[in-house]
């Protein structure tokens, strides 16, 4: 059984920078692709970047591009968001999610069976 456990998340000032991590266990970590998703108050879940098994492909959301990395280390079973240039409109609880032999292509929440519980990220304008 796949358990996501995000980190990372606070309470921030407008153009500040958070890293927000996941930890992997309960699989083979390089058999998924990682995704990082948003929810905000009153919205539906959104896709904020996903990174391939390997990491050699990444895809963002426009909101987010030019702001926002995904990375991962499969040898420490973390997947990573840092997180600059923070805006309110980024204000949200952050979820990791992990899809069995996905791709950087699977960008949407039905693709995702394995889920973190989330942390909050707070952006103060």
């Amino acid at each position: 059984q796949v358990q996501l456990v995000e980190s990372g998340g606070g309470l921030v000032q407008t153009g500040d920078s958070l890293r927000l991590s996941c930890a992997f266990s309960g699989g083979t970590v390089n058999w998924y692709a990682m995704a990082w998703f948003r929810q905000a108050p009153g919205k539906e879940r959104e896709f904020v970047a996903v990174s391939s098994k390997r990491g050699e492909t990444t895809y963002y959301a426009d909101s987010v591009k030019g702001r926002f990395t995904i990375s991962r280390d499969n040898a420490r079973s973390t997947v990573v968001l840092q997180m600059n240039d923070l805006k309110p409109e980024d204000t949200a609880v952050y979820y990791c999610a992990a899809k069995l032999w996905g791709t950087a292509y699977d960008r949407h929440t039905y693709e995702y069976r394995d889920w973190g519980r989330g942390t909050q990220v707070t952006v103060s304008s």
